[in-house]
């Protein structure tokens, strides 16, 4: 791990989580595989199917979904296509009900980015939890559209915590947006702190286990133009 991972270990593990700009991201994880199909990676958020749970309730989303298995000093495996799930504890909105998405593509799950990515993922939230034998890997891919006259929502359900132990949000693209501050928080609401990715590899390390987070909506800076959030969310729970 590189001097700027190291740090983040540490700034996660005294505070439950910490926002890293995008030039060092990007220098963390070309030290741990190969990002040569970042152009290509970026654009399957052009190919993202919609998010219909999320539609029940009036609000647009589009997005993929993959599970990967992950051992300690392992390779990260993917798993059959599944549903994501989370409880109501975690989720009022959508909770206790198998939500099954569009898969991530196979292009996209074996390429260079995602591998990389996934690896870093396993290396850094492994040094916060070395007990960890394996993790089961969630992959979301969201695309969170501004229309005129109507916000977007990058977490319709609020202040949260997932049900997981750790988190990466990772930047992909934004475009023609205003907004989309990531706010963290305490379980009593008292904020910890905020930031607002905005660059590609711009991202976020949560400890879900300690810390809440949420989104602001966003909304178009010009109404006649298209308008998204991409990011990129990796999800480690203890399996």
């Amino acid at each position: 791990m590189d001097t700027e991972g190291a740090r983040c270990v540490d700034v996660v593990r005294a505070q439950g989580f910490c926002f890293v700009h995008g030039d060092a991201m990007r220098t963390t994880l070309s030290g741990v595989g190969g990002l040569e199909d970042w152009l290509a990676f970026a654009g399957s958020w052009e190919a993202l199917g919609p998010d219909p749970y999320l539609a029940r309730t009036g609000r647009a989303r589009k997005r993929r979904h993959a599970v990967f298995s992950a051992a300690r000093n392992g390779a990260v495996v993917r798993a059959p296509h599944q549903p994501h799930f989370q409880t109501t504890e975690y989720n009022a909105l959508q909770g206790d009900i198998e939500r099954w998405f569009d898969p991530v593509t196979d292009a996209v799950a074996d390429g260079a980015c995602l591998q990389t990515i996934l690896r870093y993922c396993v290396g850094f939230f492994g040094a916060l939890a070395p007990d960890v034998e394996r993790w089961k890997v969630e992959v979301h891919q969201f695309r969170i559209e501004a229309r005129p006259g109507e916000a977007g929502e990058p977490t319709p359900e609020g202040v949260h915590r997932d049900g997981v132990d750790y988190v990466l949000v990772l930047m992909i693209d934004r475009r023609n947006i205003e907004s989309g501050t990531t706010t963290i928080h305490l379980a009593d609401g008292t904020e910890l702190g905020s930031f607002t990715l905005r660059d590609a590899f711009d991202a976020a390390l949560v400890d879900d286990a300690r810390v809440f987070h949420g989104v602001t909506a966003v909304t178009a800076l010009d109404p006649t133009e298209p308008a998204h959030r991409d990011v990129l969310v990796v999800t480690l729970k203890r399996g």
